[in-house]
């Protein structure tokens, strides 16, 4: 990315004039080609280069009221914008979903927008759960015509547990219509983005009753606020919840109905049906109602490696910059990317950077294959892809937001400041562990795929590629003895993975020959299952990272051997984490862990000199990056004061509460 002209600070450049490899080599990795890097600058500098966009008062400084109405006028212009490119063909979904989601989005909105949900949710939703007819009505107004929507499933009382839900919408044969209620206060929807003023429709997730039976959840797109007033139509209860830890700009909502009214046809019909005399026609596969949130899980692993790749780059510069303490009495003072625990805190999480990139290109391209299949009504992988999506989602959200804590702890003081964008980044990353399925519940959901692919195993049955490593455990097959290097390691994770699966298959299976209900059997197994799910999702990048690794034949041996070096910290990194496991399911004995930490060791000191130039190869824009700390040129203080200098209460020498309130008070003590 071309950065402006600026002193570059002299630590910076020492980094980079030693770095082994071409950092752009790193950038192509992450874009795909040379060719897409070069796009997406172009396509980064169209809508940076626009000054409309650009503020100079920091949202830090605004009221909520003010964050969103300046949201809203910048989206504006974001989307006509977006409008250009489509006109000239330069847009498509994944370009509109960086602009407003990813890299660019975390730019031009720095605290989201209430925009997200229309592009992210809304209209996948279409595409995957609308009939022909439906879509074509629906996605022509929503594209470019007077329907901008949200996506409304979670309830003030409800979440993940879709079943749970209350609100309900229940067909009327006489008038062919379906009526909306919300029952109680705790079926209220709460959270959804853009609900609170922004959107004038939703795809609401409801419990259909028909003929006097509850069919269980569906979606229905609902017109919530008159096209040109924007006010709420009758029946709708709305308004917005309020601020939050992060993700202030995002203009989340509440929605209430009082016997509202909406037309047959407004129930996405391409799976199941109701037909006109109110019949129901179930679909063939229950699992394909969930496909909008199986889309949503596998973007957001894309999500949040822009906030950990944009966290790292942070942390890496700073500590370049930063010199504090003497390792050497008689040495002046060293920067703190030289101390090993510093990079201890920092150097693991560049490496999950990879293996997030390398896991979420995978199951993108599970997720369109699927699709595919989908289309000629085959749906085998379904199962497979939504237990990966639940189990990935929950997981790397979970390193994304303590991996972002931790290298905010790494800068000091001055991490904490909203300056860096730590803060900020910490606030969108953690908010990622709840919404779209909360995360121990989504690990329970892959626990029962892993449970029920332990059984098959068990049976001899054939099993799908991602937990082919359980056959090898049902068959008793011993544990080779350890050894260090990386493929046996490897194996490591297959048995921890293996044994935490067969550990919680057989407790769950013992509790019920005692008697214990299959619902507590599994409450009371539930630590079990979560550790068998996360330790099954950690398998999985390692066995993806390092494949990925070992395909980049053409790339330059300097960059390989980097990638090498991150791959094998990862895993070592890890190992070493979740060393009881290790020591409890696979053949590894407390004499290999010195050794492993040797290790580690061994790959901390190697990235170190490498570590500018890889975090350079993620290729942000300072305006992208938004930190004083992690700018291009390094120059740290110089940036916090200036920022410090935007500081609303520093336009004045003497604030009024002086005279108002410490003068009298100061007085007064006289």
């Amino acid at each position: 990315m071309k950065q402006q002209k600026m002193v570059v600070n002299k630590d910076l450049q020492y980094e980079r004039s030693r770095c082994t490899f071409d950092p752009v080599e790193v950038t192509y990795f992450f874009d795909g080609s040379a060719e897409k890097t070069r796009k997406r600058r172009d396509q980064e500098q169209y809508f940076l280069d626009d000054l409309v966009l650009k503020e100079n008062l920091a949202i830090k400084y605004k009221s909520h009221k003010e964050l969103y109405e300046d949201n809203v006028q910048i989206t504006r212009n974001v989307i006509h914008k977006i409008r250009e490119l489509q006109r000239s063909g330069k847009a498509d979904i994944d370009l509109i979903t960086n602009i407003l989601v990813e890299r660019l989005g975390t730019a031009l909105f720095e605290d989201g927008t209430p925009m997200l949900l229309h592009y992210a949710m809304f209209l996948p939703a279409f595409a995957g759960q609308a009939n022909s007819e439906q879509q074509a009505y629906w996605l022509n107004r929503a594209w470019a015509g007077d329907v901008i929507g949200t996506y409304a499933q979670t309830e003030l009382g409800h979440g993940t547990f879709l079943r749970g839900l209350e609100t309900t919408a229940t067909y009327d044969p006489e008038t062919k219509e379906f009526v909306l209620n919300s029952p109680t206060l705790t079926s209220y929807k709460w959270w959804p983005g853009g609900l609170g003023h922004t959107a004038n429709h939703a795809i609401v997730v409801a419990q259909l009753y028909t003929q006097g039976e509850c069919r269980g959840v569906h979606l229905f797109v609902v017109q919530l606020r008159d096209v040109e007033t924007h006010e709420p139509l009758k029946g709708i209860v709305i308004g917005e919840i309020g601020t939050k830890l992060g993700m202030n700009g995002v203009n989340n909502g509440f929605l209430g109905f009082r016997d509202f009214r909406i037309p047959r046809e407004n129930m996405l019909m391409k799976n199941s049906k109701v037909l006109e005399d109110g019949t129901y026609v179930k679909s063939t596969n229950d699992k394909l109602k969930y496909g909008t949130m199986v889309f949503i899980r596998v973007r957001l692993l894309r999500l949040l490696l822009t906030y950990l790749t944009k966290a790292v780059t942070i942390a890496v510069r700073y500590s370049v910059v930063r010199r504090q303490g003497q390792i050497n009495p008689d040495q002046p003072e060293v920067q703190i990317l030289d101390y090993a625990t510093q990079q201890y805190k920092i150097f693991p999480h560049i490496a999950t950077c990879f293996a997030i990139k390398a896991t979420a290109s995978w199951v993108w391209n599970m997720f369109y294959t699927v699709q595919k299949q989908l289309r000629q009504a085959n749906h085998e992988k379904i199962p497979e892809l939504h237990s990966l999506s639940c189990c990935l989602k929950a997981v790397v959200s979970a390193d994304t937001a303590a991996g972002i804590e931790q290298l905010r702890l790494s800068c000091g003081g001055h991490g904490y400041m909203t300056a860096s964008n730590l803060p900020t980044l910490y606030g969108l990353a953690t908010a990622v562990c709840t919404y779209e399925g909360e995360n121990t519940v989504l690990l329970l959901q892959t626990a029962a795929y892993l449970v029920k692919s332990w059984k098959q195993a068990m049976n001899g049955e054939p099993l799908p590629e991602s937990v082919k490593y359980l056959n090898e455990a049902a068959k008793g097959v011993k544990h080779r003895p350890w050894s260090n290097d990386l493929e046996h390691l490897i194996d490591a994770y297959d048995a921890v993975a293996a044994g935490f699966v067969r550990s919680a298959a057989e407790h769950l299976d013992r509790r019920i020959r005692d008697g214990v209900p299959m619902e507590e059997a599994w409450n009371q197994t539930g630590t079990e299952l979560t550790q068998c799910a996360e330790a099954h999702a950690r398998v999985f990048m390692v066995k993806t990272f390092a494949k990925a690794v070992k395909q980049l034949n053409s790339k330059s041996e300097e960059f390989r051997q980097v990638m090498f070096q991150l791959c094998e910290l990862y895993i070592v990194y890890w190992a070493l984490r979740n060393v009881g496991n290790f020591l409890r399911f696979s053949s590894m004995q407390k004499e290999h862990v010195e050794t492993l930490h040797s290790r580690l060791e061994y790959l901390l000191t190697t990235i170190r000199r490498n570590a500018v130039g890889i975090v350079d190869g993620f290729d942000f824009d300072d305006h992208i990056l938004c930190s004083a700390l992690g700018a291009y040129d390094g120059n740290v203080y110089e940036r916090l004061f200036q920022d410090a200098m935007k500081n609303p209460l520093n336009r004045e020498t003497v604030n009024i509460s002086f005279e108002k309130y410490l003068k009298p008070f100061l007085k007064s003590n006289l």
